[in-house]
């Protein structure tokens, strides 16, 4: 029967590799760069009607979730806490590394939220610089609204620095042992207080939707490939095994070829 190759354990292998690969191409690999594509593009409309429009109160934003009011240009009325004051680490600023410092700051008559004040350099590749210190007294900030970034890691204390892993809310108020409203605000240039700003992220479409195009044409010519082999396969007499059939003659005939140039030269002799 031609299609009892196809239950070969051999056969049976390929047949699940392909299948499992094109599934995750067409499932999860283009979609999640669709996905990818989906929120650069909502990212960049967030930025771009920030800096067309004037900053609101952030207090109209703070009973509304962190996700809807991302990159929305706010102004911030209160004091610095500095005592509860961290820096993230690893960051990389402009292809450098930077540290992010981030300081509680208590809203006039409202919560305690967290103000990411910008970035500083490393010294000797490594260790915290000197911070600028903060305002005293009650000040207004002009800051984006931002998410909390997902590394829930602890705090510890480095070279007389609170350090933090992720720009987190909930981290920096578990360290400094205040209740800080989730997501953060960070200032932009020219705000009491800010270190260096941080720049705004590039205005691109991102290569995420060639990509997701890319992971479907590899499903589909792995298929592809795996539909012609079977083809191949179901001629008959196989044009797998023909081709396994015409390098056994070909071994054959090699070996006669031998024998043949043996009993010459015995005859030779």
């Amino acid at each position: 029967m031609r299609l009892r190759f196809l239950l070969q354990p051999g056969w049976l292998a390929l047949t699940l590799a392909v299948w499992v690969f094109a599934g995750a191409c067409f499932t999860l690999l283009a979609p999640w760069q669709f996905d990818r594509d989906t929120e650069r593009d909502a990212q960049n409309d967030a930025v771009t009607s920030s800096l067309r429009t004037d900053p609101v109160p952030v207090t109209t934003l703070l009973d509304r979730p962190n996700a809807e009011v991302e990159w929305r240009r706010v102004t911030l009325t209160g004091r610095y806490l500095p005592d509860g004051q961290a820096v993230a680490r690893l960051r990389t600023v402009q292809g450098e590394a930077a540290f992010e410092v981030l300081t509680p700051f208590r809203l006039a008559n409202g919560p305690t939220v967290l103000v990411d004040r910008g970035y500083v350099r490393p010294v000797n590749g490594i260790k915290v610089p000197d911070l600028k210190p903060v305002p005293t007294g009650d000040v207004t900030l002009v800051a984006l609204a931002r998410r909390d970034e997902s590394d829930n890691r602890d705090a510890f204390q480095e070279d007389e620095h609170r350090q933090v892993y992720s720009v987190n809310a909930a981290v920096v108020g578990r360290a400094a042992g205040l209740d800080l409203r989730p997501g953060y605000f960070q200032l932009t240039e020219g705000q009491p207080g800010v270190a260096e700003a941080l720049p705004l992220p590039k205005l691109d479409a991102g290569p995420f939707f060639s990509y997701a195009l890319q992971w479907i044409a590899f499903g589909a010519m792995a298929l592809g490939g795996w539909l012609y082999f079977t083809v191949r396969e179901i001629r008959p007499g196989g044009a797998l095994r023909e081709d396994a059939g015409t390098a056994k003659v070909r071994r054959k005939s090699v070996a006669e070829q031998l024998a043949e140039d043996e009993d010459r030269a015995a005859r030779a002799r």
